[in-house]
């Protein structure tokens, strides 16, 4: 009679459907991984592009301020100027009106007539020749009191001019600050989302930099001027990176070139965009200590050479000047102030 009962699996059968179970529940757990892996890469690579554009806006901000601060002693200077000239106007006015009161004093009408009322036709004489010297020099105060007038409202329209320019300039540094802090609000929420273990993976990524470095090479033959800015900047390291900071408490990544060179008794311009130009270029291959690394085509990043194929920089928000590998970004020019 013919057995309805299942076949008995065989060994071999159970240790292949073992090895079946074994294989789908490692690849379950691989997947964990690797989909755990792309939201985390898409967050690094979102925030590394926030803390670009938060970067890119610091530069504008800072380009903004410089001129604002620049237009703001233009406006004193010519505020200044119109005081001096308008107290020039006040002073003309006032000889004039002297001069005009001695002419009358004087006796100031027809020669003819007042030659037949002379009683000493030589007293006459001499009072006209007074009059005359007077009237000719009232004739040239009149002109110069004109010419000031001309002056001041010259002056008048110029100010006015700048002090527009000052109020444009104004609203693009307070365009500039808002777009920066949306910036940094929006990295901020978003490095505080991620897990405690990508946090700290994304802060040991390749913008993490070394607290300390040895084997600077010889420095003994660098530039006295490039000697004393690297000093300046190893001085800062640890010092946070703050947006629109020159020193000497916080830094962005400009502000310290430009801080770390005025120790040197060399004055660099404040953008980064503009220290690409503050000096000669040299090829990467020939850096020396000092020289300034330009990162992107809009050169809106900025650190200093250290030799050994290393920088110090201010990295970005949320990080502190530190020592980092040349190649952190793409280098657009080498300059050495």
């Amino acid at each position: 009679m013919a057995s309805h009962r299942r076949p008995a699996t065989s060994g071999c059968d159970r240790g292949a459907a073992a090895l079946c179970v074994l294989s789908a529940a490692a690849a379950a757990l691989g997947a964990v991984p690797a989909a755990h892996a792309a939201p985390r890469d898409s967050a690094r690579a979102e925030l590394d592009r926030l803390y670009t554009q938060a970067e890119r806006a610091t530069e504008d901000y800072d380009r903004a301020d410089e001129r604002a601060d620049k237009l703001r002693h233009e406006v004193r200077d010519a505020q200044d100027h119109i005081a001096r000239t308008q107290q020039r106007v006040n002073s003309l006015r006032e000889q004039l009106g002297s001069l005009a009161g001695a002419e009358y004093r004087s006796g100031g009408i027809d020669p003819a007539v007042a030659l037949l009322f002379s009683a000493d036709p030589d007293d006459y004489l001499d009072k006209a020749s007074v009059v005359d010297r007077i009237g000719t020099r009232q004739a040239g105060q009149l002109r110069e009191l004109n010419g000031a007038l001309r002056d001041l409202a010259q002056e008048r329209a110029e100010a006015e001019g700048k002090l527009g320019d000052l109020e444009r300039s104004r609203k693009a540094v307070a365009a500039h600050k808002r777009k920066v802090r949306e910036r940094l609000t929006r990295a901020r929420q978003l490095f505080d989302s991620l897990s405690a273990a990508d946090r700290a993976d994304y802060n040991r990524s390749s913008r993490s930099g070394r607290p300390g470095l040895t084997g600077l090479g010889d420095l003994g033959d660098l530039d006295p001027r490039a000697a004393a800015a690297l000093a300046a900047a190893r001085s800062a390291l640890g010092r946070p990176y703050v947006w629109g900071a020159n020193g000497p408490s916080g830094f962005d990544c400009s502000g310290l070139m430009q801080w770390s060179y005025a120790r040197a008794g060399v004055q660099l311009p404040r953008t980064s965009q503009a220290q690409r130009n503050a000096g000669h270029r040299v090829p990467l291959s020939q850096a020396r200590p000092g020289d300034l690394v330009i990162y992107r085509s809009d050169a809106s990043h900025v650190a200093m050479y250290v030799g050994d194929g290393q920088v110090i920089h201010a990295p970005h928000p949320g990080a502190a000047v530190r020592y980092d590998r040349v190649g952190i970004l793409p280098i657009s020019a080498v300059t050495r102030p």
